[in-house]
C-alpha cells in the first residue's frame, strides 16, 4: 500500500512541476504560444490560464492528500512511548522498577563519594 501510494505521489509531484513549468508568468513572458495572439475560445491566452491555474491548484491539494497518508501510514504500527513507564534496566542488588522513574529516583541510594586509595603493595622482607 506504501509502495503504491510512494508511485502516485511522485506522479502527482512531476506532473505539478510540469504544469508550474508550463504556466505563463505574470511579467508578460512569452509562455506557451510564443506570445500574445488574439481571439476568444477555450486556448486562448485567458482560457489556457484558467485551465493551468485549476490544474495546479488540483494537483496541490493532491499532493497535500498523499503526503498526509504517507505520514499516516509511516507511524501506522507504532505505539506511544514515554521514558516515564519505560522499564529500567538495573544492577545486581539494585531496587527491582516497579513504578515511574521518578518513584526509582527517589528512592534511589547516593552514588559513592570517591574509591579509597589502592593499598600500598608489601614488599617480602628478609629475615
Amino acid at each position: 500500500m506504501q509502495t503504491v501510494l510512494i508511485v502516485i505521489h511522485l506522479m502527482v509531484v512531476l506532473a505539478l512541476i510540469g504544469v508550474v513549468l508550463i504556466q505563463r508568468s505574470e511579467g508578460g513572458g512569452l509562455g506557451i504560444g510564443g506570445g500574445g495572439g488574439g481571439g476568444g475560445g477555450f486556448f486562448s491566452a485567458r482560457g489556457t490560464a484558467n485551465v493551468l491555474t485549476r490544474a495546479t491548484a488540483i494537483l496541490a491539494g493532491l499532493f497535500f492528500v498523499t503526503s498526509l497518508s504517507l505520514t499516516v501510514l509511516a507511524g501506522w504500527g507504532r505505539g506511544p512511548t514515554t521514558i516515564f513507564n519505560a522499564p529500567a534496566t538495573t544492577a545486581p542488588g539494585a531496587p527491582v522498577p516497579g513504578g515511574s522513574v521518578l518513584d526509582q529516583l527517589q528512592g534511589a541510594q547516593p552514588a559513592p563519594s570517591a574509591p579509597a586509595a589502592p593499598a600500598v603493595p608489601q614488599v617480602p622482607q628478609s629475615q
